[in-house]
C-alpha cells in the first residue's frame, strides 16, 4: 500500500471553511468509532481519509479505527505514514479485554486501531464495544452505500428504519436494521458511508446535510423556540434580507421582548432557518413574518415546513386568519402554500397603520385557516 502523501486533495476542496467550523466545537472531545472495509476500498480513498482523520484528531476528536477487511498491519503503518497518533490495540473487537486496552490508549492520547475483520459493521460485538466506550458516532465507510429509492437519505430516524426496508437492496435493509438496533442500544448517531468516494469523511461530517446515510436516534432536524442565546444567529442570518429591503429590519431589543413568537429550525444543532408569527388575538389574525432560509439550504423545503409550523402554531391559539406581507416571496406564498393576494384593509388596523407608515411596497397574501384544523 502506498504513502499518504500522493493523494491528499485538500479538505477545503470537499467543504466551505465556515460551515467546517461550526463543528469543530461539537466534534471536540468526542469519541467516533470509523470502521474501514480497507481491503475493498481504492487506495487513493482509503488514503483521503486516513488523511482527514489526522485533521480530526488535531481539532481534538477522539479516534477509534477499527478495520473490517484488508491487512490491519499495513493500515496501521499508512495511519501513522499520515501521522496519526496510532497505537495497535492487541485484542481483537471480540475479545473481552478488548474495551478496557482501547480506553487506556485513549487515555493517554493516542488513537487506537482494532481489528474488527471478523465481524459485520454493525454487529452485535461492535455495538458493545462502542456502547462501553461511550461513542458518540458510528461512521462505516463501506464498499457500498444504503440506497433508497436508488438515492442516499441523508438522515434517517432509528424509529422509522422499519418503514424504509423495502425501499433499499438486501444489503441496505440489513445495515439500516442494525443501525436502528445500534440507535436503541445508546448510540446517537450511525453513519453510513460510501468508501469508494474520495474525500466522502469530510463531507459527511463537516455539512449539515451530508452525502451518505446517517441513522440517528435524537432529533436531528427541528424547529424550536428562539432562545435568547439565538438573537445574535438571528440577526446574522437575516441581515443579507434585510440590506436589500426585503425583510423588516430588526435588532436585538426588538426581537427579545418577543421571543416567543420566533421560532428556528436547525439541523444537527445549527440554525438554518427561521420564522415567526405575531398573533392580533383581538382581529383573529396573525401574521407569518421573518421568514428566511440560509442560502444554502435552499430549494428543500424548509421554508414550507417553517411556514407550516407557524401555522399551526395559529391554530393552537386558535387564530382562524394568517397573513403575510412580502414581494419576493409571493409565488411561494400564493403557489406553495395557498395564500390569496388581498388589499391592504384586511390587515388588522394596528399593522395597517405600521406598514403605511413604513412606505413600503409589499403585497399582502392571506390564508383563512379551518375549523377543522383550528380545533
Amino acid at each position: 500500500m502506498a504513502v499518504c502523501g500522493g493523494y491528499r486533495t485538500g479538505v477545503t476542496q470537499s467543504s466551505e471553511v465556515r460551515e467546517i467550523l461550526q463543528y469543530i466545537p461539537q466534534f471536540r472531545g468526542k469519541t467516533f468509532l470509523v470502521l474501514v472495509e480497507a481491503g475493498l476500498l481504492p487506495e487513493p480513498a482509503v488514503a483521503e481519509t486516513l488523511l482527514d482523520l489526522a485533521v480530526l484528531e488535531d481539532l481534538g476528536v477522539r479516534l477509534v479505527l477499527g478495520v473490517l477487511g484488508g491487512d490491519i498491519e499495513d493500515l496501521y503503518d499508512w495511519s501513522l505514514e499520515c501521522e496519526i497518533k496510532a497505537a495497535r490495540v492487541k485484542h481483537p473487537v471480540t475479545a473481552n479485554g478488548a474495551a478496557e486496552e482501547t480506553r487506556a490508549i485513549l487515555a493517554r492520547g493516542q488513537s487506537p486501531v482494532i481489528d474488527c475483520s471478523a465481524v459485520g459493521p454493525l454487529d452485535g460485538p461492535v455495538v458493545d464495544f462502542a456502547g462501553a466506550l461511550g461513542v458518540r458516532k458510528i461512521i462505516c465507510l463501506l464498499g457500498q452505500a444504503i440506497l433508497i429509492d436508488g438515492e442516499p437519505a441523508h438522515a434517517i430516524r432509528a424509529a422509522e428504519a422499519d418503514t424504509l426496508l423495502s425501499r433499499t437492496d438486501e444489503a441496505g435493509a440489513g445495515l439500516l436494521k442494525a443501525a436502528a438496533a445500534a440507535c436503541a442500544r445508546g448510540i446517537p448517531r450511525i453513519h453510513v458511508l460510501n468508501g469508494r468516494r474520495q474525500g466522502v469523511l469530510v463531507d459527511e461530517l463537516f455539512s449539515n446535510e451530508g452525502v451518505g446515510t446517517m441513522i440517528h436516534a435524537d432529533s436531528y432536524r427541528v424547529i424550536r423556540e428562539l432562545r435568547d442565546e439565538d438573537i445574535p444567529e438571528l440577526l446574522g442570518m437575516i441581515g443579507r434580507s434585510v440590506r436589500r429591503t426585503k425583510l423588516v429590519a430588526r435588532n436585538y431589543e426588538d426581537i427579545q421582548p418577543s421571543l416567543h413568537d420566533y421560532r428556528v429550525m436547525t439541523i444537527d444543532d445549527n440554525v438554518v432557518g427561521c420564522v415567526a408569527l405575531h398573533p392580533y388575538a383581538e382581529e383573529d389574525c396573525a401574521e407569518v413574518a421573518c421568514l428566511y432560509v440560509k442560502q444554502a439550504h435552499e430549494g428543500r423545503g424548509y421554508g414550507v415546513d417553517l411556514v407550516h409550523h407557524a401555522e399551526g402554531m395559529a391554530r393552537e391559539a386558535g387564530i382562524g386568519r394568517v397573513f403575510a406581507l412580502t414581494n419576493r416571496a409571493a409565488a411561494f406564498f400564493s403557489g406553495r402554500l395557498g395564500y390569496k393576494e388581498a388589499s391592504v384593509e384586511v390587515l388588522p388596523a394596528e399593522r395597517r397603520k405600521q406598514f403605511e407608515e413604513s412606505g413600503r411596497d409589499s403585497r399582502v397574501f392571506v390564508r383563512l385557516l379551518s375549523v377543522e384544523e383550528t380545533k
